[in-house]
This record gives C-alpha cells, structure tokens and sequence, in this order.
C-alpha cells in the first residue's frame, strides 16, 4: 500500500471512530477515544506530505541504484510501520466497537502510545528536512552553521521518548525480534534499580527477575524508566550493564547453544617490541612497539578459536602464552591427529561501544564462523574506555594483528589471506588498524568485513542518527556517553574501588555468595507487589468509577501544558555552542593525532552536538540571545504553525563533552580520512542496518571508498537493530544477517577472481 492510500484510509477510519465515540455520551473512555481519533487524523495529514517530499529526494543518498539505503529511506519506513500499526488498530476497533467483549481501555492506551509515537516521528521528519536544506548536495552528516547545532540539541534533549520504550517498543523492527528487545528493555530498568547498591553481576541478575515483573505488567512505567535512565546514568552504568555476558554462568549458558570448537584458548601477549618487514621491501624492517598510551606497556589479551585443532596450535610456544581462565581453558582438546594449517586467518574486533565486553561476549558466533569457514579466528581483547580510552584500544589492536602475521604458524595458518572481521566499534578498529598498517608500511589485510560499523565518532546530525530518538539498543545519549568515554572525556569512575580491585571473577564469587539472599528478599518483594496488585483490582470502592485505575503516560503528556519554545525550561539546560572551527587546540601527545588543516574538504562537519561543562549556562544564553536574532534556524521555524512535539518530563539531560580535535582524528574517526589515506584500504564489505541509527556512516563511507576508486560493498538488512550479530540465536532473521556476514568473510578468504574496478557513483 502507497503512503497516500494508506494515509486516507487511516484518515477514513479516524474520522468514522471519532464520531461513533462522540455520541456515546459522557463515558470518559468514549470521550479519550474520540480525542485520540481527532489527534491520529491530524498527525496522519500533517506528516503525509512531508513523507513524501524526503522520499522523492531519498534516491540521491544512496550509495547505488542496487542499494537502496540511507536515513532518510529509514525515517520514512519507520513512520509508515507506525502509520500501519494503528491503520490495523483502527480497523479493529471499528469492527469490534459494538461488541461486549471490546476491551475499551486496553486499545485506548495503545492508541495513546501509538498516537504520541507518530507525534515523535512527525518532529523528527521535520528535523530531517531542516538537514536535508541545509546540508551540502549528497552529505548526510550535518555541515551547516552552528546554529541548526543548537537548536537540534535543545530539541532532541528535550522531546519525549518513553512512548517508544513502553507499548511501542520495537514496533519498526520484525515482530520476531520484539519479545527480545521486551526482555532486555525490562531487564535494563530492573538493573538500574539495583545500580550503585553494592549489587552487581549474578546478585543483580537474581534480583531483577523478581522485581522486573511490575515493569513487564505495566509497560508505561517501564517507558518512564527506560527514558530516565538512558538520559542520566552514566558511562559505567552502561558498561556494567552490557557486561552481565561476562558472567561466567551466563557465558556458559550462551556456549551451550553454540558449536562446539577443538580450540577455545586465552593467550596473553607480552608487551615486546618485534621487527615487521615492509611491504615495499620486505629487507628492510620497522619496528612495533608494544601498546603504550595512557598506562604504560601491557599484555594484550586475544583468544584463539578453531574448529579443528591445527598444527602449531598446541605447539610448547603457544602454549607459554595460554592465561588460565579456570576450567574454560580447558577447552582444548587432545586430538590423535592434527589438521594442517589453514591458508586464512580472521583476526577479529569486537563490538560494545569501546566501553564494554571481550570476547567471551561474542564466542557463540565466533565459533560458528570457525565451522563454516574453517578459518582459525583470533578475538583481540582490547583495553576499555573510560579507563584505556583513545587511542590506547586501536594501539592494542595493531600490536595483536602484527603479532598474528609474524605468529600466524602457532596460530593453525600460513598467513596466505588474513581478514579483518568486526562490529560496530570493532568495525571502526577495522578500518583504522588497516590504515595504521598502511602508514607503517606493513602488511594490510587482504579485505574487511565490518557489520554496522561506526566511523564518525562525532555526534554529528544525519538523518539516521534521528532514529536515535526511538532506538532500544543504540539511543543518542548513551552512543555520546560510549564516544565521549574512548576520545577521553569520560573521567574514571572512583566512588566503587574495593569493587574494581576484586575484578569480575571475585565480583561472581561475592555475588554467588549473596544470591540466595537476593532470591529471597527479591521473591518476597514481589510477592508483597503482586498482593498490593490483587488489593486494588478487587477493592473497586478506592478507585472512582468515573477515572480509570491509572491514567496512561502517554494520557499524561498528552494533557500536561507545553511550554512555549524558548522559555525558561529550554533555558535551564547546560548548553554550549561548540564550534570547532574556532578552536586551536591540537593533540600533539599522540602519533595519530591529525589536524584540521590536514583534513581540508574531507571533513564533513566541523560541529559537535553536545553539551558544554557545567557553569557555561551565563555565557550560552548570551550568546543565543544575539546569535537568534541573526539567523533564521530558530527551533519555531523547524516546525509548521500550531504543531508541537511532545516533552520530555525527565528534564536536563547531562550529556558528555568530547570537544577536542582528537573527535576528528582520522584515526578514531574514519569517515573524515583524507582520500590519500582511503587509497590504502584494502577491499571492504560492509554490512549495515537500514533501521540502525549509525547507517549514515556506513553509506556515506562506502560513498568515499567509491570516490577515492577503492572497491566496495554495502550489503543493508531491513527490520533488525544494531548488534544482530549477538542476536544471532534469536530468530531467523537474525540468522540470515549473520550467514550474511560469513558470506562476505568468504569472499575475502576465497576470492572467486580478480576485483572488478569500482562502478561510478549514482
């Protein structure tokens, strides 16, 4: 069905529900019901036309004609699934209307979700045509003044985004996918219940199994809470969070499902500087230095695993290398007969927001890409941010895939092709370790696959990145936080000491300890919950009959005053105008430090979206007040008269600062490398996410390989979040992502002929 069509159904059928409500006389449901109707036509109207201008011009964004793909696309899909969602509710509701068993509060809360959803969504297409007039022909990522730069901050921090975590949540994605994203929604919340209570990894777990039964209950509370913890807790939330995979008991649990591998061993690099020959003349050597940025030399910790145990790969060398892991490390078996070594090798990155997890986390498909490909695969266990941030992970990284090309014999390989694998921030270690072995002169890999990658680690605008706004896994906020903690703006954190020096092993041995104390205070908390439940349900004399038990969140916000734009809620928010162009500081304590002149046109954006230090506030309003009357980017001229998007009732949202020219780093930030360097990329295949709020940087990269004549690919997966390769037991759509990806590792380890040159660009 075409949006138009789509659209005036909708419209026939709001305008059909409004007035069968309207004269079923003073029952406050009907009266709620005909209002939602009223709202759902007019949200409908007003975003049709605008729909329809973005995808006229969407075709100019993509990276070919054979690959439809880029934020735009995106943002138009997303707001016609949300369109197609209460077209069907609609249609229900007037087929069941009459019907005595018509649940008349149950659909009036999911309208009310929907309703506030597609509210959201019509203020992000505004914002995406604002971009869209006023970014250079062809960019996605914003490079206008810094006006548009403040006025995009003020609104996304400030617009509502509960409705998409509570009934709503996940409605873009495949319906397969959504039970998952449920679980982790409530789990996350649960978790951040328990946050800074002394209680982490197994004791947590225990915990929110009980106390997460009311946010699954009740999925507008759990929207409220996903919205305030995703605005205000920190980088070490995020990190602890995402490693509850690191808990050996959970690990366990994953490796069961996953295949089973002749060699699954935890090798620990001593850091000793070795000779590499150079790729022009291989007589001549250059020297690798073991990692040294921020805390000195260090081990690097990388896991070896092979499906069949090869020659080499029990060798005596190897195994002075082996770092115990308890009884895990054990998973080498004895074998009469060795295999031979393999001619391919996958050197690996993880993904996790250069904050969190190893490769523990990732095993399970780890291992069944050793099967299908035959390949050993060695994972780099890089150092995290805050602690170890830029550019200490990407030195890590470089030292392990030069080690494994002098090593690859004790690895199970001859080294004859050698592919980079990756995702998301492993993606981008990608792409910058090949360009560090290009500027060393050594060996690069023979080609990359990189899922959903990031390369500009700025907080740039670009049209998928407004999807952010929705995303249940990726929101704008917490990529900042991760991004702000690996270019060093996030400070350690120190409140917890006795917690870090017990590492993650003691911390499952002090919790395992605490967890029939956790399931019993847990278990009864939610028993005592469940009775209050009961207590109201079946004592109706303390509810007045004319108002619902509870009024929905989306009820709330539709009836809370909106403030004018500008005024003093707006005013309360720590902002900073930051304008890079006028800053002169540059990093001069790293090699890989670039500068801005260097960069020239390649740079697609010299603005940050992000907030200024605390105690800027004076100096912002100042400036804002004489800046607005000279430009005609003010937020009241992004939205048509009358039309307000819905608020956040979180208030100001600390955001971190990564002002420094180290953002622009081609060496952190890959999408702003200059062409001379691209050149040197070997081939790359990336495999994205259309409803990924990072797609912006995977097609516009794809576009400067194509530009500088370097081969491509851009293979895009609809309806699935970022990280699918973590997913990949999830359902069948998640699976085929990931055969995918295996298949893109094929054509790099077996090439089937030469590389056809690069096709133009559309």
């Amino acid at each position: 069905m075409d949006l138009h069509t789509m659209t005036q159904s909708l419209v026939t059928l709001a305008e059909d529900n409004t007035a069968f409500f309207m004269n079923q006389g003073p029952w406050e449901t009907a009266r709620r019901l005909s209002s939602v109707f009223a709202g759902i036509r007019e949200q409908a109207l007003g975003l049709e036309p605008i729909l329809g201008r973005l995808l006229g011009v969407a075709h100019l964004f993509d990276l070919d004609a054979e690959t439809p793909a880029n934020g735009y696309r995106s943002l138009v899909h997303t707001a016609r699934c949300c369109l197609a969602h209460l077209l069907h509710k609609s249609r229900y509701v007037a087929s069941n209307r009459r019907s005595i068993f018509f649940r008349a509060s149950h659909n009036l809360a999911e309208l009310e979700a929907y309703l506030t959803a597609l509210t959201q969504l019509r203020a992000l297409a505004y914002y995406a045509q604002r971009l869209l007039a006023t970014n250079q022909p062809g960019a996605l990522f914003f490079e206008g003044d810094e006006g548009l730069t403040a006025d995009f901050l003020r609104e996304y921090i400030t617009l509502h985004k509960g409705c998409f975590y509570g009934r709503c949540l996940g409605f873009q994605f495949t319906p397969s996918i959504r039970p998952f994203l449920q679980t982790i929604s409530i789990g996350l919340v649960s978790f951040g219940e328990h946050y800074k209570r002394n209680e982490t990894g197994l004791s947590v777990a225990a915990s929110s199994l009980f106390t997460g039964s009311r946010f699954a209950i009740d999925p507008e509370l759990r929207g409220v809470e996903f919205e305030r913890i995703t605005q205000n807790l920190d980088v070490h939330f995020w990190k602890a969070f995402w490693n509850i995979t690191e808990i050996e008991v959970l690990s366990s649990l994953a490796n069961m499902a996953s295949a089973t591998v002749r060699v699954n061993r935890l090798l620990s690099l001593p850091p000793k500087a070795f000779e590499m020959p150079l790729i022009a003349d291989p007589k001549l050597t250059v020297t690798v230095s073991p990692p040294l940025a921020h805390t000195g030399p260090g081990p690097v910790l990388v896991r070896l695993i092979s499906y069949d145990l090869r020659e080499g790969q029990d060798s005596e060398e190897l195994s002075r290398l082996v770092k115990s892991e308890g009884p895990r490390s054990l998973d080498l078996w004895p074998r009469p007969q060795q295999a031979p070594r393999s001619r391919s090798l996958i050197v690996h990155f993880h993904g996790g927001g250069f904050v969190a997890q190893t490769s523990k986390s990732h095993e399970p498909y780890l291992k069944s890409w050793a099967q299908e490909l035959g390949v050993p695969i060695l994972s780099i266990d890089y150092s995290l941010a805050p602690e170890a941030p830029f550019p200490r992970a990407l030195e890590e990284c470089f030292y392990a895939y030069c080690w494994a090309l002098k090593h690859c014999a004790l690895l199970g390989s001859t080294g004859e092709r050698i592919c980079l694998a990756g995702d998301s921030a492993g993606g981008n270690l990608c792409f910058t370790v090949s360009l560090r072995a290009a500027a060393y002169g050594v060996r690069v890999p023979d080609g990359i696959m990189a899922a959903y990658p990031a390369t500009m680690l700025q907080s740039t605008a670009s049209p998928s990145r407004l999807m952010s706004l929705m995303d249940p896994l990726l929101p704008l906020s917490v990529l900042c936080k991760c991004v702000s903690a690996y270019a060093g703006g996030e400070t350690e954190d120190h409140s917890d000491s006795d917690q870090k020096a017990l590492g993650v092993m003691g911390l499952v041995r002090r919790d395992t300890a605490l967890l029939l104390r956790d399931l019993r205070l847990s278990a009864s908390s939610w028993l005592n919950s469940f009775l209050e439940l009961s207590g109201h349900k079946f004592h109706p004399k303390s509810v007045p009959t004319a108002e619902p038990m509870r009024r929905s969140v989306s009820d709330a916000a539709l009836a809370q005053p909106e403030d004018p734009l500008g005024t003093d809620p707006l005013k309360s928010l720590t902002l900073q105008d930051l304008s890079l162009r006028g800053s002169t500081g540059t990093s001069d304590t790293s090699e890989l430090s670039l500068s801005a002149e260097k960069l020239g046109p390649s740079t697609p954006s010299d603005v940050n979206f992000l907030l200024g230090p605390e105690g800027a506030l004076e100096e912002v309003e100042a400036q804002d007040e004489s800046n607005t009357k000279n430009r005609g980017l003010s937020v009241s001229a992004a939205f048509p008269e009358g039309f307000l998007p819905r608020r956040s009732s979180q208030g100001p949202t600390r955001m971190p600062l990564y002002c420094s020219p180290i953002a622009k780093n081609p060496f952190m930030s890959p999408l702003l490398a200059p062409d001379s360097m691209l050149q040197s990329l070997p081939p790359v295949h990336i495999v994205a996410c259309a409803l990924d709020p990072i797609l912006d940087d995977s097609v516009m990269f794809a576009r400067r390989l194509r530009s500088v004549g370097k081969f491509v690919t851009l293979r895009v997966v609809e309806d699935l979040p970022h990280g699918f390769l973590s997913l990949a037991a999830v359902c069948q759509e998640t699976r085929q992502a990931a055969a995918l990806c295996v298949e893109r590792i094929r054509l790099i380890l077996t090439p089937p002929g030469p590389a056809s040159p690069a096709s133009p660009l559309v």
